[in-house]
């Protein structure tokens, strides 16, 4: 998502871009293949990072329908300011 795009919609948060998925490889999340036309996508992850950029909790699928919920992410991140 580009820079102006981000700016018009209002989002106050950075949006990382991985055209060449270097980083997707970095943190294995790789899934060859994956995508409707046989390109590589990533795994679904999600983290949760803290102020010194450590990441504390981590959620890993194979499954690109099946996502953390909101309240185990608000569950780790209260476990993880404690």
């Amino acid at each position: 998502m580009s820079h102006d795009l981000c700016r018009k919609a209002s989002y106050t948060f950075i949006f990382l871009s991985d055209p060449h998925a270097e980083v997707i490889r970095r943190y294995d999340l790789l899934h060859a293949d994956g995508g409707p036309d046989g390109q590589d996508i990533a795994r679904p992850a999600e983290f949760l990072v803290d102020t010194t950029g450590t990441v504390r909790w981590t959620n890993f699928t194979e499954d690109i329908r099946v996502r953390a919920r909101a309240d185990q992410m608000l569950a780790a991140a209260r476990e993880i300011g404690r």
